[in-house]
């Protein structure tokens, strides 16, 4: 087919991005839209598990972060326009919350991976996520049972673990997380 009958990519303003309805869930990149599928149950059990671990160890230490959980915005840039929303995230700069939205990079995101399309959470995200300030990025694959850490602070890259391990949260002195508790509760 010529380039000139190719379908051209779906592109949006910040203002036609917030008039969008609730119910579509879309990222943005550099302008261009794309749709994001349903997570699946097990997807939503691992993120569960998570978030609670997170929002428990930071509720007990009292600490400034807050824990966030998708659906919810991260604005990366707004020239080009770059929204993402990450399936868990913790922002410890309150002045970044606007009310909808964080505006700039979270300190710590974990996605999990989307049989559909890993590539998405192990190429696109992980540069989006290290170009734009991320602190720390896990990839959490039901699938493979693994979880790749990023930690871009000691410039450590894609480190896999198992689905057995326990795992440091990089930007806490003391936060692990034992995913063979929540593997032995999905089964895998």
């Amino acid at each position: 087919m010529p380039p000139a009958f190719q379908p051209q990519p779906e592109t949006i303003t910040l203002e036609k991005y917030e008039a969008l309805p609730e119910n579509r869930r879309i990222e943005v990149y550099e302008n261009i839209v794309y749709d994001m599928a349903s997570p699946s149950q097990i997807h939503q059990t691992i993120s569960m598990e998570l978030s609670n671990i997170i929002y428990n160890y930071i509720k007990n230490k009292k600490g400034p972060c807050q824990v966030f959980s998708a659906p919810f915005d991260v604005k990366l840039s707004d020239k080009p326009l770059t929204i993402v929303q990450p399936d868990i995230m913790i922002i410890c700069n309150k002045n970044q919350l606007d009310g909808k939205r964080c505006n700039g990079a979270p300190d710590f995101i974990i996605e999990i991976v989307s049989p559909s399309n890993p590539a998405d959470d192990y190429i696109r995200k992980l540069y989006y996520y290290k170009n734009h300030g991320v602190r720390e990025y896990w990839i959490v694959d039901p699938h493979r049972k693994t979880i790749t850490l990023n930690y871009f602070e000691d410039n450590i890259i894609s480190v896999p673990y198992p689905f057995d391990a326990i795992i440091k949260v990089n930007i806490y002195d003391d936060l692990f997380i034992n995913f063979s508790e929540i593997a032995k509760m999905l089964n895998i």
